[in-house]
């Protein structure tokens, strides 16, 4: 290997008129700059969507993008959006800091304009994008659609019915199609904004390393859709979480509240969730942290 350096920076920080970094021009402009320093390698955090706590290690999936990343601009460009869309949406006062309280609702409220255009006039590639990715894609998009009917609490409370993925949950998905539907298409939007990304990256030599959590949260869509893979007990409860124990960090040491992999169980399966998970990091990133 030859000897090269590069810069941690992680989407959410770079600058952006939405309220929170994103895959824009700014993104583009900050590729422009590493070449320009030659520098060979964009280290980024986690992709992946946040859930409470707003951070990238508790996602509700380990393979779903982050919606709150999607550019708006590219949006108006295609006829998804218009700026009226926009204007007046509270996103957050201060450039400086991200109001996660404030783009979750206002991002949403932005996104559900964009879905009822792409509800009527679909990308040609989009039947496509849901075909090679419907092993991950449709259990997570169910998940958050009984999600949202459930008042957004974690999978564990709501009615024992649909704390297994079934005919349960599969009932309310079909209710609600459009719910449905805006998870299919900001998985697509993210996709194929980010793809771009790492594409003008490259072509200016440019790698991304990108950052693999080594667990998956709790309330998460794994859990839910495939509980099997887990330590847990006959209630579907983890019989342990990871954390670390007492160091010079914390005194008390630390709890993430991660659930333990059944490693004999994915070995008996022959580590086809890994692989998988895997395969897509190295569609997503050239190099792979995992932490």
């Amino acid at each position: 290997m030859e000897r090269a350096s590069g810069v941690l920076m992680p989407v959410s920080s770079l600058p952006g008129p939405y309220g929170i970094g994103g895959f824009g021009w700014n993104a583009y402009d900050f590729v422009d700059f590493l070449a320009s320093c030659k520098q060979h390698y964009w280290q980024i955090l986690p992709l992946t969507t946040t859930s409470y706590g707003d951070s990238p290690y508790q996602s509700f999936s380990a393979r779903a993008g982050n919606p709150n990343f999607i550019d708006f601009a590219e949006l108006i460009e295609a006829g998804y959006l218009e700026q009226c869309d926009i204007d007046g949406v509270y996103l957050g006062s201060d450039p400086s800091n991200v109001d996660y309280g404030a783009i979750f609702g206002g991002r949403r409220q932005i996104l559900d304009r964009a879905a009822e255009r792409f509800a009527a006039d679909k990308p040609a590639d989009f039947d496509d994008f849901i075909q090679a990715n419907e092993d991950w894609l449709i259990p997570y998009c169910e998940f958050m659609t009984v999600k949202e009917e459930c008042g957004l609490k974690a999978f564990w409370e709501w009615p024992e019915e649909l704390r297994r993925r079934g005919e349960a949950s599969n009932k309310i998905c079909a209710a609600h199609p459009e719910r449905m539907l805006y998870h299919q298409m900001t998985q697509y939007f993210f996709d194929r904004q980010w793809s771009r990304l790492k594409a003008y990256a490259n072509e200016r030599d440019i790698l991304i390393i990108g950052d693999l959590p080594i667990y998956v949260s709790r309330d998460s869509v794994e859990m839910w859709a495939t509980p099997e893979l887990f330590k847990i007990d006959a209630a579907g409860n983890p019989v342990s979480v990871a954390g670390t124990p007492p160091d010079q960090f914390s005194a008390t040491g630390q709890y993430w509240g991660n659930p333990i992999y059944d490693w004999d169980a994915m070995e008996a399966d022959g580590f086809s969730w890994w692989e998988g998970r895997i395969r897509a990091a190295l569609d997503m990133y050239d190099i792979i942290r995992l932490d």
